[in-house]
């Protein structure tokens, strides 16, 4: 008798799991698009943000910097599956931390991902209020997902010393602050720690990234120490047109940043890229608007940086807001970061003693606790049923619990705050006994060529270095139209 033929599925065959290297909790569209958004975040660090800083400073510092990020990002990929992944979103160690450990067999990775610390109870600790977050991927693409956002956290830092930071010193100091501030402010706000159970909002690191990055890269930069006086009095950009090509990928690889936050394809990660760029366009015609008011010049490298404070704000409110609480934003992150960079870092000797390179203080630190309490003020109640784990939870402008939400806002502002305070000055202090933090004079005055024996721009001939027995001398002086000779032993075109 011959075998009945299997019954009839309607569900296409691309689409029926089970079996091999398709499971039946995988959902294709989602995996797909979370892969997608961790690639559009390692896009903002590699290449972006290396080819922002390497066309933001001066001519003899463009390797230099452009290196230190490439660097971070390196080691960061590294430390990560070793240990920093479970630390960040593993199984709870302590109410800021999780138990470290290797995210790096098969068995873990091509599992259903899990936050296993995330499972949110009711006040009596017994009933369950929001079940463990299980997103329809593996483990994989979750820890790689998560490992972008981790390195961009310290490329953003390093933009507070370019320009004099011992790059000897630079390569301790990633795996060091990685493990034990990044690790922290992670769990606590996005692992299943105490800031996430009490109901902290940071959709997507605006406290994380953001806030951590700006604090710790100014505490950072004051045990560095300046870079040297010709330098800070004179610091142009090397190449305008490859800064805005780098915040260009910046600003569309912010739609992975925001978007891939829910871990999932779905409509609230829909709302998370149109505020992002609702609110990064917003905040950059304020700052240039400012500009033009005050000084009478639209400055390019101004406007980059009311892009990224824009960018920045929305991120801790990205898919919890509508979208003319988003115009809100961005109005507030262009012109409250502005009058900080432009007016407050003048006046107050803290700010302008301590030499923060591209101001990250202002563009993150200051515009991610914006962002973070103006999420306390306009998260919408149905928006925040989407995505968060404390249910009923609202802004300040929708009555209720909102008013406690403010203040849930700062005290998580505070924390990170703090810990980066304390835990970056005991990581600087422990390094220096080992290694100067500091590149020495000689370093300082040459740039790339003494610190990597390379150049950004070898014009010369076929490529060739400079060779002053064959070469005319310039300067990288540009404010002069006489050539005179530059004081360091590299001349750059």
């Amino acid at each position: 008798m011959a075998a009945s033929p299997p019954p009839y599925n309607p569900v296409p065959v691309a689409y029926q799991g089970g079996a091999g290297a398709v499971p039946v909790w995988l959902n294709k569209g989602d995996n797909a698009w979370q892969m997608v958004a961790a690639t559009l975040v390692g896009l903002q660090s590699v290449p972006g943000l290396v080819i922002l800083y390497g066309s933001i400073v001066k001519k003899k510092w463009a390797v230099n910097s452009a290196f230190m990020a490439l660097y971070a990002f390196a080691a960061v990929v590294i430390c990560w599956v070793s240990w920093a992944y479970k630390m960040s979103f593993g199984d709870k160690l302590l109410p800021f931390w999780g138990k470290a450990g290797p995210a790096l067999g098969q068995k873990f990775l091509i599992n259903q991902a899990a936050l296993p610390a995330s499972t949110h109870y009711f006040s009596d600790h017994k009933t369950v209020e929001t079940a463990e977050i299980t997103p329809w991927y593996p483990m994989a693409t979750m820890v790689w997902f998560q490992c972008v956002f981790a390195a961009i956290t310290l490329i953003l830092l390093a933009g507070s010393v370019l320009g004099r930071m011992n790059f000897k010193a630079w390569m301790m100091f990633v795996p060091l602050w990685l493990t034990f501030s990044y690790t922290v402010g992670a769990f606590s706000l996005w692992g299943g720690g105490f800031l996430f159970h009490w109901g902290v909002m940071d959709y997507s690191g605006g406290y994380v990234i953001h806030l951590s990055s700006g604090i710790a890269g100014f505490t950072t930069a004051y045990w560095v120490g300046p870079r040297v006086k010709k330098d800070r009095e004179r610091f142009p950009p090397n190449n305008v047109l490859l800064v805005l090509a780098g915040a260009g990928l910046l600003w569309m690889g912010w739609a992975g940043f925001n978007g891939g936050d829910p871990y999932a394809a779905n409509t609230d990660s829909s709302m998370a890229v149109l505020n992002t760029n609702i609110c990064a366009a917003t905040s950059f015609l304020v700052w240039t608007w400012l500009d033009v008011i005050f000084f009478e010049k639209p400055s390019v490298i101004g406007a980059v940086q009311g892009m990224i404070t824009g960018l920045v704000c929305i991120t801790p409110a990205a898919g919890l807001v509508q979208g003319w609480a988003a115009i809100v934003m961005g109005v507030m992150s262009g012109s409250v970061p502005w009058f900080t960079m432009m007016i407050v870092d003048k006046r107050w000797k803290l700010l302008s003693a301590v030499d923060d390179t591209l101001g990250v203080v202002h563009t993150h630190a200051v515009a991610g606790f914006l962002g973070g309490v103006l999420t306390g003020l306009f998260a919408e109640p149905e928006l925040c049923a989407l995505f968060l784990p404390v249910t009923n939870s609202r802004g300040g402008v929708y009555g209720g619990s909102g008013g406690m939400q403010i203040l849930k806002q700062i005290v998580g502002a505070l924390f990170i705050i703090g810990w980066n305070l304390v835990v970056t000055s005991i990581i600087c202090l422990v390094l220096r006994c080992i290694v100067p933090l500091r590149m020495p004079e000689e370093q300082l005055l040459i740039g790339d060529d003494a610190v990597h024996g390379e150049e950004a721009y070898a014009l010369w001939g076929d490529g060739e270095k400079y060779d002053v027995t064959r070469h005319e001398l310039y300067s990288d002086d540009t404010s002069h139209a006489q050539k005179y000779p530059s004081s360091g032993a590299t001349q750059v075109v």
